[in-house]
């Protein structure tokens, strides 16, 4: 439907990425900053969709470094380089990386099924930004329970009620549906943000590429395509 000049669009945005992957921690907040400078033009659906980077995972993690380094094949010098050039990204943007504390990668599941049920409740936008938080910056286990529920809390939700879905199994079904819908549509990295759920921006992108992306879909939906 096309809208007004004067009216703001509204477009879905679908945010396909994990809570372990630094470049997603990035692209959030290139995308956030990008949505600011549009304010009163583009108006955000805004939808975090499952993707876990490393699905056979054991439960007690890995070293991140080591983890790294065989996934990718990377020296030990390139590996420092890629860290702190993600480090600075970060920071240009107001997030903070510390690389220090973030000794394990986990398995992300269970963080999944809560996102889901965030969603529910209303705060997923803020229980992404607190997994990302405690990851990130504060280096803490996204796979454990207690840790997950406590972050759920800092997010605004129920704590009891964040407990109750990690012991339950509760969504898990419709984590793995989303996971295999997307791959299925050719998502094999993240972050992955889809707008209007046909326009593609891969990767942790600049703020202005996110910028220009929402005002080329936001004009299309004006004009009605």
């Amino acid at each position: 439907m096309a809208t007004t000049p004067d009216t703001p669009v509204r477009l879905r945005i679908d945010f396909v990425s994990d809570v372990v992957c630094p470049w997603c921690a990035v692209g959030l907040a290139s995308l956030e900053q990008a949505l600011e400078r549009t304010r009163g033009e583009v108006e955000a659906d805004l939808h975090f969709q499952p993707f876990e980077l490393n699905p056979d995972m054991a439960p007690e993690g890995e070293d991140a470094v080591e983890h790294l380094r065989r996934k990718y094949g990377m020296p030990a010098a390139q590996l420092e380089a890629n860290q702190q050039a993600i480090v600075e990204r970060g920071a240009a943007l107001g997030f903070t990386f510390d690389m220090e504390r973030r000794q394990r990668i986990y398995n992300t599941f269970d963080a999944h099924r809560l996102l889901h049920w965030a969603e529910t409740e209303g705060r997923q936008r803020e229980l992404k930004h607190a997994l990302l938080r405690a990851y990130f910056t504060g280096g803490r286990d996204v796979s454990d329970h207690g840790t997950l529920a406590e972050i759920a809390a800092s997010a605004g939700l129920r704590e009891e009620g964040a407990r109750e879905v990690l012991e339950s199994g509760a969504w898990a079904d419709e984590v793995r549906i989303g996971e295999r819908f997307f791959q299925s549509h050719g998502i094999r990295s993240v972050p992955a943000v889809i707008l209007e759920r046909k326009h593609l921006v891969s990767g942790g992108q600049p703020v202005e590429v996110f910028e220009q992306a929402l005002r080329q879909v936001a004009a299309l939906v004006r004009q009605g395509e």
